[in-house]
């Protein structure tokens, strides 16, 4: 694998939207707002996903990304660990590096189709022939991406082979806590009766934050999931990004936006 080339694609940051005086409201309800206090459940079961890649710090971006879009991460290392867990937990879905210190992907792909399983299989590789790329998906894998990859198009492509696998449903598409709703595929956030207008950013931030209702999500994991940028420990443009959208989310009672000091953000029921 080339030294020089970075293995996940990094975006520049966006800069910080100006505070508004008050949140950008309009007087459109989501549908079945009314009546319905707590997170929204999925009556499905949490996806399963297996991650295997030797590279301990893309596994580890890999597994953390999912995990905060709400899957049951399992992470291995070789072809052999992936084969066993795979026999043991039974994956939804499988993200496979081709170049393992064992087996390459292709064989281990092999091996689980003897073994039964029909997960979707999404190649994670540095490879870029088209032979490659070809020998991949005629071999049983459902999708092939390449390094350096944007760990959010890796998530949505993991929803995708989710939706297609039919095995287990995706994360539900609307989130709620409180009065605070959160549409995916609408793009839309009420707070009540009123909707609130977020940028791109805010929206994906409050996302990650109503995935993970309850829990703290620390600032490291803000940075790796909504900018998929390191900033070294330079937090200020978190606490910018956090601070528009209490003034948006939390312009009216009770707030929902809390900060746990030193450690990071949650949202949470009052």
């Amino acid at each position: 694998m080339p030294g020089a080339r970075p293995l996940i694609r990094r975006r520049p940051s966006a800069p910080a939207a100006s505070s508004p005086a008050g949140p950008e409201v309009s007087s459109r309800q989501p549908p079945g707002a009314r009546g319905s206090v707590g997170a929204v459940a999925d009556p499905s079961p949490v996806p399963k996903v297996l991650v295997v890649d030797d590279e301990e710090n893309i596994a580890y971006l890999v597994t953390s990304a999912l995990r905060l879009a709400g899957m049951d991460v399992t992470a291995a290392a070789t072809g052999e660990e992936a084969l066993a867990v795979a026999a043991r937990t039974a994956p939804d879905v499988v993200v496979l590096d081709v170049m393992l210190p064992d087996l390459d992907g292709f064989e281990v792909l092999r091996r689980l189709r003897a073994a039964g399983s029909t997960a979707p299989v999404l190649f994670l590789t540095a490879r870029t022939d088209t032979a490659d790329r070809v020998r991949g998906l005629t071999s049983g894998g459902d999708d092939y991406i390449t390094k350096p990859f944007a760990l959010e198009e890796l998530v949505a492509r993991v929803h995708v082979a989710l939706r297609r696998g039919g095995t287990a449903a995706a994360p539900s598409a609307r989130h709620r806590v409180h009065d605070l709703v959160l549409d995916e595929d609408q793009h839309r956030v009420w707070r009540g009766e009123t909707e609130v207008h977020l940028t791109a950013t805010e929206f994906s931030l409050l996302r990650l934050l109503l995935v993970n209702a309850g829990r703290v999500v620390t600032r490291a994991q803000i940075l790796d999931h909504v900018w998929q940028y390191d900033f070294a420990g330079q937090t200020a443009i978190i606490e910018s990004f956090v601070s528009t959208l209490r003034k948006k989310v939390d312009a009216v009672e009770p707030k929902l936006v809390h900060t746990v000091r030193g450690v990071g953000y949650s949202v949470r029921e009052p």
